[in-house]
């Protein structure tokens, strides 16, 4: 049964395999509120499985998340289903588009149920952004460089995610397939127009919007014609366009504030001091525990009547037994054709 305790602002990360006793402390901290898990994290299921057993035995109502979109973003690989990377589906249509969303689909559920069957409540996925052909970091984590296909097979795999009991989470909000460089190592700079970024970009979000889409991760970029923050430490972004101008009303999840793309708001309090003015529910600090111990102090008051009911929307839906999934035909069915994806020529 999950705790009534509230859930704190700040997503926090583990060292290794098991949960050492000053994880411990911060994962009790009244400002913690949810857990994101790496590929450090994993050697097995069974050890994944007790790994998420410890942690809700710590703290029941604490959300677990991970990336797992597939491709190169798959943090959990031997024991999981290889997925490839979105750009795939695009690729098989064939000029059939009812294909490619089945796949999508069928991608999605399948992520989702192998995530659900040891209790990770939801992945960052799926990206939204529209490839641009010019950024590597996104490149063929993206559906497609059409901004209405994106949108269609996007809403695809979040509709797998669904059946199997999983919210999804778009990002990266307004669109990072625009610029270069990568956000993790510098701080892009997007000079696009609104009028471009809406025509564009702002079209899958939109779509999955109205699809119900329960979480959204701003980018680390500058859309320096609109304003000088990076869109997660924006309230013109997250609060006039996501809010008023979308009518999102999810969860707000800023990108990892540990990022260099979020080093112009100072030291990681100051950071999760604007990102959380800016309008995001909870920040991600992960990579440096010791900043994060430091986020955690600094937000041991910090209160919101509105965060509350929109984190309870990440929890998993319903559980969901291995053993029972892998026994299954629809898991069964489900591998052989996303092994039959990754088998065909063209796979990066």
């Amino acid at each position: 049964m999950k705790s009534s305790k509230p859930l704190g602002p700040v997503m926090l990360d583990l060292q290794g395999l098991t949960v050492s006793p000053d994880e411990k402390d911060k994962l009790t901290h009244p400002a913690a509120g949810g857990l994101i898990l790496f590929s450090r994290n994993y050697e097995s299921p069974r050890q994944l499985m007790n790994l998420v057993g410890e942690i809700r035995a710590l703290r029941p109502e604490i959300l677990i998340a991970v990336d797992h979109e597939g491709g190169r973003v798959q943090r959990f690989r031997e024991g999981f289903t290889r997925l490839p990377p979105a750009a795939r589906y695009h690729e098989i249509a064939n000029g059939q588009p009812d294909h490619s969303e089945a796949a999508a689909e069928t991608a999605g559920w399948l992520t989702a149920a192998e995530l659900r069957a040891v209790d990770i409540d939801f992945s960052f996925a799926p990206v939204l952004d529209v490839d641009s052909g010019v950024s590597d970091i996104i490149g063929n984590r993206a559906f497609s460089r059409d901004p209405f296909e994106t949108a269609q097979l996007a809403r695809a795999f979040a509709r797998g995610m669904r059946r199997a009991g999983m919210p999804s989470v778009g990002k990266h909000f307004p669109g990072h397939g625009g610029v270069a460089e990568d956000s993790h190592l510098a701080l892009p700079i997007d000079h696009r127009s609104m009028d471009e970024i809406e025509n564009r970009d702002l079209l899958p979000f939109r779509a999955l919007i109205e699809f119900g889409l329960e979480g959204i991760m701003p980018a680390h970029v500058i859309y320096a014609e609109i304003d000088e923050r990076p869109a997660g430490f924006s309230s013109f972004w997250i609060q006039e366009v996501l809010r008023r101008r979308l009518g999102f009303d999810g969860t707000v999840f800023s990108d990892d504030l540990s990022m260099a793309g979020a080093a112009f708001a100072g030291n990681h309090v100051d950071r999760a001091r604007l990102a959380l003015e800016a309008g995001c529910d909870m920040v991600l600090v992960c990579n440096m525990p010791d900043a994060a111990g430091e986020v955690l102090e600094s937000l041991t008051n910090h209160s919101s009547t509105e965060r509350e009911p929109r984190l309870q929307r990440m929890r998993g839906r319903f559980s969901m037994d291995r053993n029972a999934l892998l026994a299954s035909t629809d898991w069964q069915r489900a591998t052989e054709l996303i092994a039959s994806i990754n088998e065909q020529p063209g796979l990066a």
